[in-house]
């Protein structure tokens, strides 16, 4: 019984808003922007692009999203948060709203920025509290996006690292239990 139910649960977890294969989609977005140079190294311009990208996922809310989207990614941005891969910034525009729209607050705090190549690399803190999941309380996370730049410092790809069971799954009713007791048995 145990074994299906499993079973059952992966399906469901693997199947929930996920890309037919997030690893191709993730490396042909790549490959895609392979060729695009962002802001010059050291430029105000690439300060700026870093700024107006931390400051909008800092405390991201409502209108927030809905004003600020377009103006932070690319029109034909690729994002992946791990939960939802998304392509173009008016579906992105889209799923923060919505997003926001089931937290109370959220805050994200940056710890630190490194450079290899086009690719820039965000350390960061999360603190969310969400409407309807973990009984209102402050859940805390830690992840990495990466992020390439278009040249007018937008951005054109946005990949997030981190531990979705811990931040949104683990809190979810019955589900949660569940997730806590396979990682006990890992």
């Amino acid at each position: 019984m145990r074994v299906i139910l499993l079973a059952v649960l992966l399906f469901l977890a693997s199947s929930i808003n996920a890309p037919a294969n997030p690893v191709n989609s993730f490396q042909e977005a790549m490959t895609a922007t392979a060729a695009i140079q962002g802001p010059p190294r050291g430029s105000a311009a690439e300060q700026a692009a870093i700024s107006r990208f931390e400051k909008f996922l800092g405390h991201l809310d409502e209108s927030t999203a809905r004003d600020n989207t377009t103006m932070v990614y690319a029109p034909d941005a690729y994002l992946n948060d791990t939960l939802k891969t998304i392509h173009g910034a008016p579906a992105i525009r889209d799923y923060f709203i919505k997003t926001a729209q089931g937290l109370d607050s959220m805050t994200v705090t940056f710890e630190d920025v490194a450079v290899s190549g086009h690719n820039y690399y965000f350390r960061w803190t999360m603190d969310t509290q969400m409407k309807h999941l973990a009984k209102g309380r402050n859940v805390r996370t830690i992840g990495v996006t990466l992020v390439r730049f278009d040249p007018e410092g937008r951005v054109l790809i946005h990949q997030d690292f981190w531990d979705s069971a811990q931040g949104v799954w683990d809190h979810v009713p019955v589900l949660g239990s569940v997730i806590r007791w396979i990682q006990s048995k890992i």
